[in-house]
């Protein structure tokens, strides 16, 4: 009988110590991520100077775009490992594993459709719907294609994995994903530098692309590189799920439950307009920079935001590592009746977030310019990024806490909730705050910074509000997908 992950901790031990015991390894397993994320650009900063600098501001932009299907996939996971966990608190291990397969149905459909989107349509979007410029629309176009067309890798490595967290495995999915990471790295050097040349740090590049007849790839090699390191990483994440967590067996492979799809993409699609939110207002703060400040032979700004949004990335990912800490303790908890215990393990993820990315923003504050130069040492770039971070380190402890506390109400199955947070937070004051940094008289970039900022402290006075008096747990759907799942 294949070994099953006990809830007993997180049902039952002590809030303060589990939540840290579970949510520290995810939280720094994303955050990992992002390291060899900013590893990876390290390798394209190192092409030649015609293509580096547009390059990474070519990443910066498709990030941000590729960023908009993977958070709806994600919503998806979301809603569904909120309704796995719900279940696995109740203890009915067949309707996990009927939730676990219509789930993977509905990603499936997503990948479809955004493939299709970014095969066929990257050079609108970028240029047209973004307004990148020269070498930058070309090099994204490009990226675009090959990172999107191959979505599906990472929508069904966050949907495989987090069925995993739903089921109390805290440790092994982020193996998994440092193991695509440390993947897409090997693969990078060899698919970006081809036969060469290649920094000496990686030398051993050249010699292997050279015996394997691997061409020179740059850019684009980076984006293949991501796409198998991914596809590669599913093989045992597959073999977990159904070797040791005992989800994937044939009896629950069945034709698409429109009522059980209806269910989860009803709770769904909140979740994932909820952070589509907040990438299209980090989008708008790419694009009134691309408008501008830059110009067709002076792209420095766009250039300095594809480095600095990696950093900021690396502090979201923190966020989100331990907001899904605490919607597996919610969800299981309010699956098993225990409100209490749920709002505090909300509580308590956001305090531990909250401490570890004042860390985080004290070694960007200490150390930004170094690692900016690591990247991009032309001056304008440069100093673009440090006043960008010396505005920008320490509002992502709001950032943080804000992500987490909307994760712990998703739990619930409230993802309206936060949708409407996140909705209310961008539309009544970022956007108006942006719009009005760059269009108002003495328009600059540190006044976008600045609305930027302050933003991401209202949306944690906001969460924090919304968690203490809206009446969020009263959303559970567990009780539902029940019913319809035994029909």
């Amino acid at each position: 009988m294949p070994a099953q992950p006990r809830p007993d901790r997180i049902l039952n031990g002590p809030i303060p110590l589990e939540t840290l015991r579970f949510g520290l390894p995810i939280a720094a397993g994303m955050g990992l991520q992002t390291v060899f994320n900013l590893v990876d650009a390290y390798i394209v900063s190192r092409l030649t100077p015609d293509v580096a600098g547009p390059a990474l501001g070519a990443i910066g932009i498709c990030d941000q775009l590729t960023a908009i299907g993977t958070i709806l996939s994600y919503g998806l996971t979301t809603a569904s490992t909120a309704l796995i966990a719900q279940a696995h608190g109740r203890g009915e291990k067949h309707e996990v594993r009927r939730l676990a397969w219509q789930s993977m149905l509905a990603v499936s459909a997503l990948s479809i459709v955004f493939g299709f989107l970014s095969i066929f349509l990257a050079g609108p979007i970028v240029a047209g719907a973004v307004g990148a410029k020269g070498k930058v629309s070309e090099l994204g176009t490009e990226y675009l294609r090959v990172i999107g067309g191959g979505s599906f890798s990472i929508y069904f490595l966050f949907q495989l994995t987090g069925i995993q967290r739903a089921l109390g495995s805290a440790k092994t999915p982020v193996l998994l994903l440092v193991l695509s990471n440390v993947l897409n790295l090997f693969l990078a050097v060899l698919l970006v530098y081809g036969p060469g040349p290649a920094p000496p740090v990686f030398s051993f590049g050249p010699v292997i692309a050279s015996a394997l007849h691997i061409p020179r790839l740059e850019l684009v090699g980076a984006a293949w590189a991501t796409v198998l390191a991914r596809t590669i990483t599913l093989v045992p994440v597959v073999i977990l799920l159904a070797k040791r967590f005992d989800v994937m067996d044939r009896a629950s492979i069945e034709k698409p439950d429109r009522a059980i799809l209806g269910a989860v993409i009803k709770m769904g699609w909140p979740s994932s307009a909820q952070f589509v939110v907040r990438m299209l207002a980090m989008l708008l703060t790419h694009s009134l920079v691309a408008r501008i400040f830059t110009t067709a032979t002076d792209q420095s700004a766009t250039t300095a935001l594809g480095i600095v949004f990696r950093l900021e990335t690396m502090a979201f990912f923190i966020a989100m590592g331990w907001g899904s800490a605490a919607q597996t303790f919610v969800a299981q908890n309010l699956g098993a009746g225990n409100r209490k215990r749920a709002r505090h393990s909300g509580m308590f993820s956001a305090l531990y977030c909250g401490i570890m990315l004042l860390f985080t923003a004290f070694a960007f504050a200490r150390y930004g310019t170094p690692i900016v130069e690591f990247f991009d040492k032309t001056p304008a770039v440069v100093a673009i990024s440090t006043t960008y971070i010396a505005y920008m380190v320490w509002s992502y402890v709001g950032l943080g806490i804000g992500v987490v506390l909307g994760s712990a109400i998703t739990g619930s199955g409230a993802t309206r909730t936060t949708l409407v947070t996140d909705l209310g937070v961008v539309l009544a004051f970022q956007v108006p705050a942006s719009l009005a940094a760059v269009w108002l008289s003495g328009s600059s970039l540190p006044r976008l910074w600045t609305a930027i900022a302050v933003t991401y402290g209202v949306s944690a006075i906001v969460y924090a509000l919304v968690f203490r008096f809206v009446g969020w747990m009263d959303a559970m759907t567990g009780s539902h997908v029940s019913n319809v799942a035994r029909r």
